[in-house]
């Protein structure tokens, strides 16, 4: 029994591990978390059953939690966002609510909805058609057959542009050719395979120590499509006049010459405005067929072009605080906390690597919306960036997303809201955001939404 009780305390080393990284998750829905700690706790309870038994016979140890650290190193992966669902069944029809399948992970991977089925068997185990003489036992082609189904006449709140296979210990070659004949099924590595990364294990005095985690050099990632369709050849370069194009093929107007004039001359943007902006990719370059795209909602364009985020904290700070209450009113608390935020961890600075390299687009409505705020609120300064910030972004008319308008309008699912954050999932693109309320909002419904947040800021008028 020597070696069954090694396994036993391994495993419960492995448990205990897998909860110190998932509780030190910086995420703020945390209902996944709980299900993740659940099993967790559950495969623990198991192990400590195990090493109470007296039972001195062989006990065949059989445990989820390879299959768990597995789930927990794709949430890790830096692509997966928008994360509503782990280790969940989801109704497949809303007319059949019990018929059901489980799907590991729903979320976003790069922009995409997608779906993640997490397999830790043995590959010599994995059989392509359903054992013969088995009933709870079928095979990984009808299991695929099953999720497809399930995939293409699942709600549109939680339906997958794709389906990721994850073999945490690799497939055998057959395997892995039927798929790709029969499925369409592509290689999908992004960093997935390698090790773990690294985490810390408790030693009895409490400390933690610094460990490498499990390998998963050997495992076999594939991506399976659900429906025919690539966001990139939604944009195309037509005689060096950039366009974007609808599903449909069409061309959608640009509209990028209906902006206000604000007027530009002899103003300084800002070193932190400028830099920001260069980053993002021109829309005039050849490549645009290449693009990676991200949308702005109204508040992340006014944190971008706000006085507070453009060096105006010192003249604020200089104000006396009466004539800051008398300009300000309800609103000064409100401002304050955003200058304070500002000193910290400038705005500018935290937005530069999540649009860097990226070409932005803004919906009709936002862009409107936007206008009309800095007009009316926004300084000389305000109004100059926002012209010029504006130039380097695609105005694209409102086009919301199936999935998004498929939501039942309410306060919190506004339908304002729902046009805005579907224009960017209809192009795939995150949509950078300080309305977190909407987002929370959204994946109580069980949607995976790709967004950025970022703390909001307002027109101060300089």
């Amino acid at each position: 029994m020597e070696r069954d009780e090694g396994a036993v305390e391994e495993g419960k080393r492995r448990c205990r591990v897998l909860k110190h990284r998932i509780e030190t998750f910086t995420i703020t829905q945390s209902s996944w978390k709980t299900t993740l700690l659940r099993l967790i706790n559950s495969e623990l309870s198991f192990l400590n059953r195990v090493s109470l038994s007296k039972n001195e016979s062989p006990v065949k140890l059989s445990t989820n939690i390879g299959y768990l650290e597995a789930v927990v190193h794709i949430l890790e992966h830096p692509l997966v966002t928008a994360v509503s669902r782990v280790c969940r069944p989801v109704s497949i029809s809303s007319e059949v609510p019990q018929q059901s399948v489980y799907i590991d992970v729903i979320c976003s991977f790069s922009g995409n909805p997608v779906w993640f089925i997490v397999s830790d068997r043995n590959p010599r185990y994995i059989s392509w058609e359903d054992p013969e003489n088995t009933r709870n036992c079928r095979g990984l082609r009808s299991k695929i057959l099953e999720l497809l189904l399930a995939a293409s006449e699942s709600s549109v709140t939680v339906r997958p542009s794709s389906i990721i296979l994850f073999f945490s210990n690799g497939l055998q070659s057959c395997i892995l050719e039927k798929l790709r004949g029969e499925f369409g099924a592509t290689d999908l590595g992004f960093g997935f395979c390698g090790f773990d990364c690294e985490f810390y294990d408790e030693l009895e005095d409490g400390d933690w120590v610094s460990v490498l985690g499990r390998s998963f050099e050997k495992a076999c990632i594939l991506e399976i499509m659900v429906a025919s369709f690539s966001s990139s050849s939604a944009i195309s370069d037509s005689s060096r006049d950039v366009k974007l194009q609808g599903k449909d093929g069409q061309s959608l107007p640009d509209l990028s010459g209906s902006l206000g004039k604000l007027h530009t001359n002899d103003i300084n943007l800002g070193d932190s405005f400028t830099a920001l902006v260069s980053g993002l990719r021109s829309w005039s370059a050849f490549d645009v067929k290449e693009a990676e795209l991200v949308n702005f909602d109204t508040t992340a364009l006014v944190a971008i072009v706000s006085g507070i985020s453009n060096g105006g904290i010192d003249r604020i700070l200089a104000t006396p605080e009466s004539e800051l209450r008398s300009r300000f009113k309800s609103n000064y608390e409100f401002m304050i906390g955003q200058v304070n935020s500002e000193m910290k961890k400038p705005i500018h600075m935290e937005l530069m690597p999540v649009i860097s390299q990226k070409r932005g687009i803004v919906c009709e409505s936002v862009c409107s919306e936007f206008q009309e705020l800095v007009s009316m609120c926004g300084g000389p300064n305000e109004k100059a960036r926002a012209e010029h910030f504006l130039n380097c972004l695609r105005v694209v008319p409102d086009c919301p997303s199936e999935r998004l308008m498929s939501l039942p309008t309410t306060r919190k699912l506004a339908l304002k809201n729902k046009v805005v954050f579907g224009t960017g999932d209809y192009w795939h693109a995150p949509t950078v955001t300080a309305n977190m309320a909407f987002v929370r909002a959204v994946s109580q419904t069980g949607m995976s939404l790709f967004t950025i947040e970022h703390r909001p800021r307002a027109l101060v008028g300089y």
